[in-house]
């Protein structure tokens, strides 16, 4: 029978000609990690040509393939003493796409596969880390029923941000074990409303599913238009990796991380990347949290205060730096590397050769010349000539660019901080008026509104306005910015309190959606902070506001009925719906 399955370490491989088109870029490059004696988890490649035949198959895998993975699935348990399924000490692991060319983002992913409700409390039992076994279930669910069963992604974080500000927390990291057990339950109603299916709890069932859906990803619309953009032919086809999990959210001790073994943006000879402790692949990249520098270097030049991982974890990050230095000398080309840290062991995931800008093409190409790493000839055919015409144009210098990243900045937080504040704050006001009072007078509100926005709008016009003429007056602008922000907060405060300190009061109710409390009061309470109404804040929270129902087109004191201004809720909220815009 034709081999269409191999081991990491399968002897084999090193006979095979033109490995990558056969094992893809991530299996050639697992398999030689693993020959070079480095750590990698142990796991399995399913080829190219599978591909082929997954799609002439109707998008089924043949009987022949299924027989083949689970002699695969045999050979890992019995290199890592752990059985898929079982109920003592269960075998995790991530299947992931491979194809000869690096598509980064442009395929599935699937992590944590074979936890279900049965074997996620073994694992519990088996790391005596209960928190880290439930998220990690969490994530299998979500990812899982994203990739294989449809079901779009957001609605899954929105559950978990609703449930976070619920709490009063911010990181996923501050939510325990029992809050998973609740969510993960609320997961699989979801899954269950959305498909009509029950979430999956047979792990050989799970399997298969997942290795199906990652190479129906090579069809998706985003692989197919990268693959244009790039000239990537469509019957290359990709691989199917399979690999033992390790994990880098079992506690402070445990990180994940991406890193270059050069600066792919300068082409600087220095290792150049990011990490999270106590976090999985996808957090690095995902957003939901903010990664650290691995270097002490990288992060004295970025000015963070938090630990690099070269300080946090000296003895992993020793040992990924001689992983480096081995990798780059070996490709002899700057790698692109995943690494997990599992109770302080590292492990490699991946390598491959890293995209970078074309400055830092020509520089690593002219300095690997001079390591003798690489001939003249090569330096040359490995610059991109498509790349060429970028450098013929004009650039900012380096020092100008660091400075209009902190304009940047700045600019960011005004807008981020100011608006967002103020847009939740004005949509929950005036929100609670469509819900609760609509006796306002619609041409009151409508007053109201304009004057904020036109408030709002001359300090981002002013703002823009500023921009323009940065090139030279970058530290001007900066301190322009920083007046408007403060004559903004003047505006607010003096004008705004002023309009509204002799008020009657009206009681804020604690709103809920699915069951679950919005934070309104303390929203507000952070709100009323800012602009200056402290006396409205008790504890944090702001339990009454003023009572703007009270407003007419002729002054205080009388209220107009809804039914004679000729205002519905829907008329309202399609009224107040540009409010929308400020977030």
């Amino acid at each position: 029978m034709k081999q269409f399955i191999f081991s990491f370490d399968d002897k084999k491989i090193s006979k095979l000609k033109n490995k990558k088109n056969l094992l893809g870029g991530k299996g050639a490059n697992l398999a030689e990690m693993g020959r070079l004696g480095l750590p990698v988890p142990p796991g399995f490649t399913i080829t190219t040509e599978v591909c082929d035949i997954f799609y002439s198959n109707k998008k089924k895998l043949p009987t022949k393939i299924l027989s083949q993975i689970k002699a695969e699935i045999k050979k890992i348990e019995k290199k890592t003493s752990k059985k898929f399924g079982d109920l003592k000490n269960p075998l995790l692991v991530s299947v992931r796409s491979g194809a000869r060319i690096s598509m980064p983002g442009m395929m599935d992913t699937i992590l944590n596969l074979g936890l279900n409700d049965k074997t996620v409390n073994a694992l519990a039992s088996k790391s005596k880390n209960l928190r880290f076994a439930k998220d990690s279930y969490r994530r299998f669910i979500q990812m899982f029923s994203n990739v294989v069963m449809g079901v779009e992604g957001h609605l899954f974080e929105e559950m978990i941000d609703n449930f976070k500000l619920t709490k009063g927390v911010l990181q996923d990291t501050e939510i325990d074990a029992s809050d998973w057990d609740g969510l993960i339950e609320n997961f699989k109603k979801l899954v269950k409303e959305k498909t009509g299916k029950n979430f999956p709890q047979d792990v050989n069932e799970q399997l298969i599913e997942a290795v199906s859906s990652v190479f129906r990803s090579w069809e998706s619309q985003r692989a197919k238009t990268y693959r244009k953009l790039n000239r990537i032919p469509d019957e290359w086809g990709t691989a199917v990796n399979v690999q033992a999990m390790v994990f880098g959210n079992m506690g402070s001790d445990c990180a994940t991380g991406v890193a270059f073994t050069r600066n792919p943006s300068t082409g600087e000879n220095s290792f150049f990347g990011e990490y999270l402790i106590n976090a999985q692949g996808e957090d690095v990249v995902a957003g939901t949290r903010t990664p650290q520098y691995i270097t002490k270097k990288s992060k004295k030049e970025s000015g963070s205060k938090e630990l690099s991982m070269q300080e946090a974890m000296p003895k992993a990050y020793k040992e990924l730096e001689k992983v480096f230095i081995k990798l780059e000398k070996h490709y002899r080309d700057m790698q692109d590397i995943e690494f997990t840290v599992e109770n302080n062991k590292l492990w490699m995931l991946q390598t491959r050769s890293g995209k970078r800008t074309a400055k830092a093409g020509i520089k690593i190409a002219v300095d690997m010349v001079k390591e003798k790493l690489i001939s003249r000839k090569e330096a040359i055919l490995r610059i991109d000539p498509n790349t060429i015409d970028t450098l013929l144009h004009p650039t900012l210098d380096d020092k100008v660019k660091k400075e209009l990243k902190g304009v940047g900045d700045l600019v960011s937080c005004l807008f981020k901080d100011l608006l967002g504040d103020l847009g939740n704050f004005i949509k929950g006001l005036l929100g609670d008026l469509v819900e609760n009072l609509l006796d306002a007078a619609l041409c009151m509100i409508q007053d109201i509104l304009g004057e904020i926005m036109k408030q709002i709008m001359s300090k981002v016009n002013a703002a823009l306005g500023i921009l323009k003429g940065i090139t030279g007056a970058i530290k001007g602008a900066r301190d322009q910015i920083q007046g408007i922000l403060s004559k903004v907060g003047d505006f607010f405060k003096d004008g705004f309190n002023k309009f509204i300190e002799d008020f009657p009061t009206v009681k804020v109710p604690e709103i809920k959606v699915f069951g679950l409390p919005l934070g309104l009061q303390t929203s507000l309470g952070k709100v009323s902070e800012t602009l200056g109404l402290e006396k409205y804040v008790k504890d944090g929270r702001v339990e009454e506001i003023p009572d703007l129902s009270l407003l007419t087109p002729f002054g205080m004191g009388k209220k107009t009925s809804a039914a004679n201004a000729k205002i519905t809720k829907i008329e309202l909220k399609n009224l107040l719906f540009p409010l929308h815009s400020i977030n």
